[in-house]
């Protein structure tokens, strides 16, 4: 190393030493004076000030400056080891000034993280905050920038530009289409290489089609079988693969296999509400099932959204003294939302009036919306990680059907149903639903 770089790197040296006091008051700063996102009541003219724990503060500067002084003094050594697998390949760690940006950035962001922790504040302000810290801190990365990113610049030189001019080519096609291509949607079509299985529609309303799989076994179940998939899915996430369908493999362990395939809704469904839902789609399935098959009781299966559907659809059958399902199974669905988990960040009650006012009247909420809100539950793994991949290292999409990849439109006070019903009204007693058992629909 000649004098001039050592110069270089010891002027350098002192700067940063300068500069992580400062910085750590320029987080300070930027906590006190965070958007909160609604938190705060819009009556409120001025937003809280943000108290910390200062055990939690003292702990986090001490191992902020610990880190920071240790990433500086190894910030020249010629190889890095990169567990964070955005910054795992050559190019990231056989660089030293890539490696020293990916590793100042996840310290910054480690400690970002910590100051969110260390707020004191009710748990539902406290997850807010952890979620918009986590939105920034995610969006930030290096590694989503060309001018910052080692491999998708190594990448650009080895492929003379090519990569680049593919990478805006998929740009392009996601702008058009309205989102971030998770899977090449053209190598998939129903029913020759998705949802294989082989069934026939034996009834539909304007909700949905009832579906019946051909049987596999020479002998079936006397109950038949109906499952219910989320309504912001297609029938088919539980049919992907032959390899991976749950359809395929209920039909071949002997049960009578019927699915909903929710309708995809138009203007003439805006009006629709959650009570409609449950009416029309779950319980017409229920009684369906029941007179095409002549079975007194059957099984039924509810996944996500669909699962939270059928146990209310059940509740009210129950009120009405009916019990034509023996057994009912849950996958990955919520039943008692007193504990919501990450959906409580964006489901409080300023949110549902604000969904009311703007939707209450009808109208349809876009699939894609819904998408794009579970995307960024996770958004290094479902959101960055595809902009990384599409548009920088292209090409890098993942060659199996994605369940989120055609997200269906849904009607807005159906939604307002799932957010306010039951998020709200908590159980699922016989008066919450009480417009379905009052009407005594058939």
């Amino acid at each position: 190393m000649t004098n001039s770089q050592n110069e270089f790197w010891s002027r350098a040296g002192e700067e940063f030493q300068q500069n992580l006091a400062k910085s750590w008051g320029q987080a300070m700063q930027t906590f006190q004076t965070m958007d909160l996102g609604g938190i705060v009541p819009p009556a409120q003219d001025a937003l809280p000030q943000l108290s910390f724990s200062q055990e939690k503060l003292k702990e986090l500067q001490a191992a902020y400056l610990q880190e920071a002084t240790a990433l500086w003094n190894h910030g020249l050594e010629s190889k890095h080891e990169m567990k964070d697998r955005r910054f795992s390949s050559e190019a990231w760690t056989a660089n030293p000034m890539a490696a020293f940006t990916a590793g100042s950035y996840l310290l910054n962001a480690k400690t970002l993280m910590g100051l969110a922790d260390a707020v004191e504040a009710d748990e539902h302000t406290q997850n807010k905050i952890k979620f918009a810290v986590e939105q920034w801190v995610a969006a930030s990365a290096p590694s989503n920038f060309l001018a910052f990113n080692a491999e998708a610049q190594k990448k650009a030189i080895d492929t003379q530009g090519e990569s680049l001019a593919k990478g805006i080519q998929n740009l392009l096609h996601d702008m058009q289409q309205g989102h971030v291509s998770m899977t090449d949607e053209s190598k998939f079509v129903v029913g020759e290489n998705v949802a294989t299985t082989e069934g026939a529609v034996v009834f539909e309303n304007e909700y949905f089609q009832l579906i019946e799989y051909k049987p596999l076994t020479a002998k079936i179940y006397e109950k038949p079988f109906l499952l219910v998939p989320p309504c912001i899915n297609k029938f088919y996430i539980l049919d992907l693969q032959p390899n991976n369908s749950f359809i395929r493999y209920a039909v071949s362990q002997g049960h009578r296999t019927f699915v909903v395939s929710w309708r995809n809704p138009d203007e003439s469904m805006a009006q629709k509400s959650w009570d409609d839902y449950i009416e029309n789609a779950a319980i017409k399935a229920i009684s369906q099932v029941q007179h095409i098959t002549g079975a007194k009781q059957i099984n039924a299966l509810g996944f996500c959204v669909g699962g939270t559907i059928l146990s209310n659809a059940l509740a009210v059958l129950a009120a009405r003294g009916e019990k034509p399902v023996a057994s009912a199974t849950f996958l990955t669905t919520l039943i008692d939302f007193t504990d919501t988990g990450i959906l409580d960040v964006f489901i409080d009650e300023n949110f549902v009036k604000f969904r009311e006012m703007q939707m209450g009247q009808g109208g349809l909420l876009k699939g894609q919306d819904l998408a794009s809100t579970f995307s960024f539950l996770r958004p290094n793994d479902l959101v960055w990680n595809y902009v990384v991949g599409n548009y920088l290292n292209h090409p890098r999409l993942l060659t199996c059907f994605t369940g989120t990849a055609t997200p269906p439109i849904c009607p807005a006070p159906s939604m307002l149903g799932i957010c306010a019903t039951p998020i709200w009204k908590i159980n699922l007693s016989p008066q919450v639903l009480s417009p379905c058992v009052a009407n005594k629909l058939t």
